[in-house]
């Protein structure tokens, strides 16, 4: 007897001091050669039967030491694992949608990193009833379980430094979510790092026209009737104004969004040519859209916009063709994909049946796709900005934060970001100047100005996807920001 219970405790403690063996990626097809690090893939059970699919890759220096870090990609609505194949990942994925090369700036050189696909209907990640309309406060509360779960399965993790980073809308997801990880012991957060984030949908509005004139996306004569309609006593208002004169010329705006420019870096060609804002895929029977409604949500150009207005498109142009009207009456079916972004190779790697047995996806989930039109047209934005959330984690003097941002980028703009960071009054400690990055051919690799436990970083000539444009400048930023070291 005492033999048995000798040997239960014993299974006990390997169980809690190990990481799951079920969820390791024991091969990973489209790799010339397996990695020496390992990594893990799976499911991390929330709440309502809600399941988060995550990839785990330990760092190739120190797993047991190296901070875990944890990477949320935005929309709201698209995948993380574009953030692992297509910017800094351990690997990235070729054209031909099959092989995987590996990636010398991989930000798991030096951390532990966690791709969360989140919410729940985003890529592998799912719900039982597959009911996917949430909003900003469910998707931080089920990010943070997830978190918890993935403690418990990983249980070895849970004293190393932690970090919660993302880009796009992770600007929302990723203060949201360390608002409330902070107030968990458990959890050892030291910081957030936020990549061309939505810090305030007001500055990221305004700025935006500046930033379409000074780039020269629109001309002098736009520019002049913005400042005669939208501005008064030296103040501009292009966001919300109520003038209408002022909001025709702001939707002028709203249309460089949607004509082809990529608006993720407008000095990029549109992968695939300029698409319109509603095609039909005759190969997967989808009707297919591409705005993500994030520049002016409000403005009728928006994608809530499209959305409603989806079928009576289809009544206007599509009315000959009766099966496919009655195709999308049927089942509704919206395909969103990112502008300008060429997302068939992720896709096609994703989709692949020994990929997804690879990484323990179960037959009955959906295909991947980049982004979900399921969550994303049925998602409640909650939050004006995110001041106060950076003003709790700034008060507690213990966290650090880092905005950074491609500076060609006019989705979510460096203005609009280096407004909001400055609108947080903190106490400057580095006055803005250039940094450098590739030593011995030293170069600037951008801007940086630095506060109290915080940082605003631009990268030069990189757009949405900073690693993507400009890696080895993303992963000296990354690896200076975790090491402490200065910018």
């Amino acid at each position: 007897m005492a033999f048995l219970v000798l040997l239960v405790m014993l299974l006990r403690a390997f169980v809690l001091e190990s990481a799951p063996v079920a969820d390791e990626i024991v091969y990973l097809p489209g790799l010339a050669k397996q990695p020496s690090f390992k990594q893990y893939s799976g499911y991390l059970n929330v709440s309502d039967n809600k399941h988060l699919f995550y990839w785990f890759v330990e760092s190739q220096s120190s797993p047991k030491k190296d901070p875990v870090v944890l990477w949320l990609n935005g929309g709201p609505g698209c995948s993380s694992l574009d953030g692992l194949l297509n910017e800094h990942g351990p690997f990235l994925i070729q054209q031909d949608g099959k092989s995987l090369q590996y990636n010398p700036y991989s930000w798991n050189l030096i951390a532990n990193m966690l791709y969360l696909e989140s919410p729940a209907g985003v890529g592998f990640s799912y719900s039982d009833d597959q009911i996917y309309k949430t909003n900003d406060t469910e998707v931080s509360f089920n990010n943070y379980l997830a978190l918890k779960e993935f403690f418990h399965l990983f249980p070895e993790y849970s004293k190393n430094d932690f970090y919660v980073t993302g880009e796009s809308y992770g600007g929302i997801y990723v203060p949201t979510l360390a608002e409330r990880v902070m107030t968990d012991s458990s959890i050892q957060l030291k910081g957030i790092a936020v990549g061309n984030g939505l810090g305030s949908w007001e500055l990221n509005g305004n700025s935006v026209v500046y930033f379409a004139y000074y780039h020269g996306v629109i001309g002098s004569k736009l520019w002049g009737d913005l400042q005669k309609f939208c501005c008064a006593k030296g103040t501009c208002n292009f966001y919300k104004n109520k003038d209408q004169d002022c909001q025709n010329k702001v939707s002028v705006i709203a249309a460089v969004w949607n004509s082809g420019l990529n608006a993720y870096n407008i000095y990029a060609d549109c992968a695939g040519g300029v698409p319109g804002d509603i095609r039909f895929d005759e190969k997967r029977k989808q009707l297919v859209t591409y705005d993500l409604g994030n520049l002016f949500p409000w403005h009728e150009s928006s994608q809530l916009w499209r959305k409603v207005n989806a079928l009576s498109f289809l009544k206007r142009k599509l009315h000959p063709n009766l099966k496919l009207l009655d195709l999308y009456q049927t089942n509704g079916r919206l395909r969103l994909d990112t502008p300008c972004t060429n997302s068939t190779p992720s896709s096609t790697f994703l989709n692949d049946w020994a990929i997804r047995r690879a990484l323990h996806v179960p037959n009955v989930v959906q295909n991947w796709e980049i982004c979900s039109s399921a969550v994303n047209l049925q998602y409640t934005r909650l939050y004006a900005d995110m001041k106060d959330q950076y003003l709790k984690l700034l008060n507690a003097w213990q966290y650090r934060i880092l905005v950074y941002n491609g500076d060609v980028d006019m989705a979510c703009n460096f203005m609009g970001d280096q407004w909001f960071v400055e609108s947080l009054q903190q106490l400057v400690t580095v006055n803005r100047r250039p940094w450098l990055y590739n030593k011995g051919v030293n170069q600037i690799g951008g801007f940086v100005k630095e506060f109290s436990n915080l940082a605003f970083v631009t990268i030069k000539g990189a757009g949405h996807m900073v690693p993507t444009d400009k890696p080895q400048a993303a992963f000296t930023i990354f690896s200076r920001f975790l090491r402490k070291e200065p910018y």
